[in-house]
């Protein structure tokens, strides 16, 4: 039908005048009135929300020209809306501002945005550099120079910083693969990689940045009472031990981590405030340094180490390296002299090491072109409370070590992996960048380039430093940990120029900034991780207050931090850092890996400089790191990493990212799938892999639930379980009720504990329904083998016998298509999950061998804990022919070979008359079969004759004009039939009345006529004899003889089976097939039912006909 349109110029409509607006509403409404519903959905699948699309239409802006489009804007929006959001679409500040929300007058609330500020170098190149440089350059890295010797340092600053520089790479094209919003590594891990493994990472990631808050407040500590206040020292002083040390540590760091929790907890601007003058302290630290080796090069500073044979003095008790001095011609003892000697001199005890060697007074930096690099090039690994010594001196040994306090010690064993473990932590910090990426201008360009900047940056700083320490400093200074051999000064500031108190002052208030951007940045992580749901427990540390701070998320923080200030050693904690850093660092490499592998569609990284390859070296280097560096806290880190995983997928995280790894199993399941195909499954891989067929109650519900429970103890979580049933009805009009059957049957398959496939098929009938599940379940070579249902109950009952026809024809459909059948009967009695079968039995009750099915059932069974205490026996029955005593033999010998434990019988069934009760049961079985097949004919024989006639011969149906008479054939015609009428009456299945057909009907002139064959005439007069009989024809009639003889064998095989497993806990008993003829369909209900009487829980099966057990290995 054609539009109308009405063209009205710009310039006569009257814009400002609101009354002509008002009508212009009024004329609209009337013409279109909406209702007041909210927006409806075609169906019920939750769909992703996204700030890109808005619901809020008008017909300003799509207008009527697209009403063809208008009942699909909810979820579908007009390009020019989606642009123009594209457009004005900006991240959210990730600071204190983002969570600040103003309340307007009229209630609203609204959140205030500043627009992002910062571009590469301020946003993402200083905050690197801030977090990179730090402690370990100042306190440790000389000692890890001397220690391992220039060329092993160089190979660990080489390993560590390659796995940050490739990790970078990596965390780049994340990066800049779409828009990244405030959450920076948390959001791209586990957006990347599922809520498992983000879950798991992002905690790992939480973890590694709360201990580096322990670590830069222990260094902090370290550096004030080792350097600054050395007398604010309380047990040392007591007793000159190193545990001394480590809990006056413990007691001042605690002091320092609650002045930094409180200061991050009133406000986290404070922080951001000072975080260019702590910068600036490291940056000042640095120069500091260099300007010193310069220094060196042209004048060494004076300053002295006093060595004792080879071993190195702790000089701070002295200031003379000398043992005695001419004072006025006088010779007198020094201060050196008093801590070896006692006595004065000539009546002197002294220690014997400090008789038989000299004192020798050494440069400590002895300068750039010293030479002394060559000294320092390998290792000089110790062992706990080894003296600190110069290896090229020479010295008279003694075995008096009486006072050894007085020299430098090893306080740890040192080797190459440790080291490796404390120096990891040095070149942490590269996510520094990514965490502020709400706050950049442009993060897909920042944050690669200034990342990889700031690694490339510190790497060369750090082997700068390894060279100039080895080439500048004695090796002895180096190996000196605490600077005891230089009056207690800080190795690396015995090299600054122009004071040593630049780098002491600057390294304090560099690792003061890094500890409160620890305490800063790890509760925004453990709130982004609360937030996201995905660990419930975890739920009430995404609250924040007013301003945004994580309050509980920082007091958990603090809490977690003050574990590591007690461990009270800065190199134990630096390890453990290490390994929670490694974790993550390992993480953002498989996901680039596995996003680049798959090739998904939405992979489209702007930074284009990455390859697979790349990331899995810097996978395996991260893995590899973390087991060279503390083997033992690598496992713990993949042990807690791993029960996170499990706990996540326990509890079901539903969220859908995404992620890589969904594509991964997407991948490897196309792959296993497709090689499944290539080859059937060998009989030792055999499994029943099965396809439950449930009914569900007039509520959509589940009616046997208990089929659930015996199909999780069957399968125990092992191969593939497809969970079906059938709607009777259109799709389209009963999509609803299939969606809520679907939500049913999954609720009580996570009740039962069913792990599976659940699907709901709406068909026109039942019948076609399960038929086609039975043909297409399952996917390639994940396909059923096995159909478990349920028995029909009380289908003697049941009004309309479908129940138990599309039973038996379940039963026919199965065995065509080569699979297992097992039919649980009374099902309602089978134990649920939580029962635990105390004793009892499992009856195999095996008759004919249909591959071994009977056999493998129990075994499987009895895997779960349900029906573990039952004993599994085995009945066979032997006849007359049969030697019993060497069948029991034979099947004793089998059950060996099968490796099944069970008891055998054979029972013997002698060839016995058939008796009087036999002969009446299959009788008035016959009887009740024919009398219900009248009743069914006198009731609706014309309804089903005519739907008959319909469904045989609607090709053959045919207009005839008025008048014109039928053309003679060899075939036969039936009467006449009206055509508009009766032929309504044929297609409606529903309708109430079916008018009576007559040879009195009216000609009129349009008529059908329907030709039958020959035989299907012959067909229907047997049929219509078969309804004319008469009562006294049913009462006079005589059994069958087949039919007795099937009842007859029912009737003793029950009396046996009764006998020997009435007390049975479950009863397995082959299934007979049905009868080739459909006639006697209702008598194999009757005789199955006579089998199993008088038991309490029956599993009927019957075998698809192939092997399925075997004695072979």
């Amino acid at each position: 039908m054609p539009t109308n349109f009405t063209v009205v110029p710009v310039e006569d409509t009257p814009i400002s005048n609101p009354d002509y607006d008002g009508e212009i509403m009024k004329e609209e409404d009337k013409e279109e009135p909406h209702t007041a519903a909210g927006h409806y959905s075609g169906d019920d699948t939750p769909r992703e929300t996204s700030s890109l699309i808005s619901t809020d239409h008008d017909d300003s802006i799509y207008g009527k020209n697209m009403a063809l489009y208008e009942d699909e804007m909810d979820s579908t929006p007009m390009v020019s809306s989606l642009l123009n959001k594209l457009a004005n679409y900006t991240n959210i500040t990730q600071g204190v501002v983002e969570h600040e929300e103003a309340e307007s007058e009229d209630g609203i609330q609204r959140i205030t945005v500043n627009g992002p500020q910062m571009g590469t170098f301020i946003g993402v190149f200083m905050p690197c550099m801030q977090n990179i440089l730090g402690v370990i350059l100042f306190l440790r890295l000389t000692w890890i120079v001397g220690t391992a010797g220039i060329m092993e340092a160089l190979a660990i600053v080489f390993m560590c910083c390659s796995c940050t520089m490739l990790t970078a790479i990596s965390m780049s094209a994340i990066a800049t693969n779409g828009v990244v919003p405030a959450g920076g590594s948390y959001y791209m891990i586990s957006r990347a990689l599922g809520p498992e493994f983000g879950g798991a990472v992002g905690f790992c990631f939480y973890l590694g940045t709360t201990f580096a808050g322990s670590m830069y407040i222990l260094g902090t500590m370290e550096i004030f009472l080792t350097y600054i206040m050395p007398n604010a020292a309380v047990f040392r002083e007591m007793t000159e031990q190193p545990t001394g040390m480590q809990n006056d540590m413990r007691i001042y760091g605690t002091c320092c981590l609650a002045i930094m929790t409180l200061v991050v907890f009133v406000g986290v601007k404070y922080v951001n405030k000072l975080a260019l003058v702590f910068l600036s302290c490291v940056m000042l630290s640095i120069m500091a340094i260099y300007a010193g080796v310069i220094q060196s090069a042209i004048r060494p500073p004076n300053s002295q180490v006093c060595l004792l044979g080879n071993r190195t003095l702790q000089n701070s008790r002295f200031d003379k390296c000398l043992k005695t001095e001419v004072i006025d011609n006088v010779t007198t003892t020094t201060e050196l002299w008093k801590l070896f000697c006692k006595g004065d001199l000539g009546n002197e005890t002294c220690d014997e090491y400090f008789k038989l060697n000299n004192l020798t007074e050494i440069q400590a930096v002895p300068g750039l072109l010293s030479g002394v690099i060559s000294e320092n090039m390998w290792g000089h690994y110790g062992e706990y409370r080894k003296m600190v010594g110069k290896r090229l001196q020479s010295a008279e040994q003694s075995s008096d070590n009486s006072n050894d306090t007085h020299y430098v010690f090893n306080d740890i064993t040192t080797f190459f992996t440790l080291l490796v473990g404390i120096y990891f932590p040095s070149v942490t910090g590269i996510m520094a960048g990514s965490n502020r990426s709400g706050d950049l201008r442009d993060p897909q360009r920042s944050i690669p380039t200034g990342t990889i900047l700031a690694i490339a940056t510190t790497s060369i700083i750090y082997i700068s430093c390894v060279v100039l320490f080895g080439a500048c400093i004695e090796g002895v200074v180096l190996r000196d940990k605490y600077g005891e051999s230089v009056k207690g000064t800080l190795v690396v500031a015995t090299l600054a120029w122009p004071s040593s108190w630049v780098i002491v002052i600057g390294s304090f208030f560099s690792c003061c900034g890094a500890g409160l951007q620890s305490l800063t940045g790890a509760p925004r992580i453990l709130q982004a991780i609360a937030r996201d749901g995905i660990m419930p427990f975890l739920q009430v540390f995404g609250h924040s207050k007013s301003n945004g701070e994580p309050t509980w998320a920082l007091l958990l923080t603090a809490a977690i931090c003050e574990i590591g200030i007690l461990i009270g050693s800065l190199d134990q904690v630096a390890p453990i850092l290490s390994m929670f850093f490694l974790m993550c660092y390992l993480f953002v490499n498989l996901a680039c890996a596995v996003q680049t592998l798959l090739r998904t569609p939405n992979w489209r990284p702007r930074f284009k400089f990455y390859h697979w390859s790349l990331s899995f070296l810097g996978m395996s280097l991260s893995l590899s790191l973390m087991f060279v560096s503390s083997w033992y806290y690598a496992l713990v880190v993949i042990l807690i990493s791993g029960c996170i995983y499990k706990y996540i997928e326990y509890r079901g995280a539903e969220k859908e990212w995404g992620d890589g790894i969904r594509g991964l199993s997407l991948n490897a399941a196309q792959y296993a799938l497709i090689k499944l195909e290539e080859a059937p499954p060998h009989t030792k891989n055999w499994r029943p892999q099965l396809l439950v067929l449930l009914k569900l109650d007039s509520d959509l519900g589940v009616k046997h639930p208990r089929l659930l429970s015996f199909t999780s103890q069957l399968k125990a979580g092992k191969g593939l379980t497809i969970v079906c049933s059938v709607l009777e009805g259109a799709y389209m009009a009963r999509e609803a009720d299939a969606k809520l059957s679907e939500k049913n049957i999954k609720a009580a398959m996570a009740k039962e504990k069913t792990k599976g496939f659940y699907h709901v098929v709406v068909s026109s009938n039942q019948r076609d329904g399960f038929s086609h599940l039975i043909q297409s379940a399952g996917l390639g070579g994940m396909k059923h083998n096995s159909v478990l249902i349920a028995w029909p109950a009380n289908w003697k009952q049941a009004e309309s016998s479908l129940s138990w026809k599309n039973f038996i024809e379940t039963v026919r459909e199965t065995t065509a298509a080569h699979q297992a059948l097992l039919v649980a009967k009374n099902i309602d009695t089978f134990p649920a999950n939580q029962d635990r079968l105390a004793e009892g039995t499992i009856d195999v009750w095996w008759i004919v061998h249909d591959g071994g099915l009977l056999m493998l059932l129990p075994f499987l069974l009895r895997q779960h804990k349900v029906w573990r205490r039952c004993k599994m026996r085995i009945f066979t029955v032997a006849q007359m022919d049969d030697n019993s005593i060497q069948m029991k033999k034979d099947l004793q010998m089998f059950l060996y070979h099968l490796r099944l434990d069970a008891k055998v019988e054979v029972v013997e069934m002698h060839a016995g008359d058939i008796s009087a009760f036999t002969y009446e049961k299959t009788l008035v079985m016959e009887q009740r079969s024919q009398m219900l097949k009248q009743m069914q004919l006198s009731k609706t024989e014309r309804e089903r004759e005519i739907q008959s006639i319909s469904d045989e011969s609607r090709n053959s149906i045919r207009r005839k004009p008025c008048g014109q008479k039928p053309t003679q054939s060899n075939k036969f015609q039936v009467p006449t039939i009206i055509l508009d009428e009766e032929a309504q009456l044929i297609h409606d299945r529903n309708t109430k009345s079916h008018a009576i057909l007559n040879d009195k009907a009216t000609p009129t002139s349009d008529r059908v006529h329907m030709t039958w064959t020959k035989e299907k005439l012959i067909g229907e007069r047997n049929r219509v004899r078969e309804a004319n009989m008469t009562v006294r024809d049913i009462f006079n009639m005589k059994p069958d003889q087949t039919n007795v003889r099937r009842m007859h064998t029912a009737v003793k095989l029950n009396e046996v089976v009764v006998r020997k497993s009435q007390g049975a806990q479950l009863v397995l008993l082959n299934m007979p097939g049905p009868p080739k003829n459909t006639g006697g369909d209702e008598n194999y209900m009757e005789f199955l039912e006579v089998l199993t009487e008088g038991l309490n829980r029956v599993l009927l099966v019957r075998g698809s006909g192939r092997e399925v057990i075997t004695i072979y290995s």
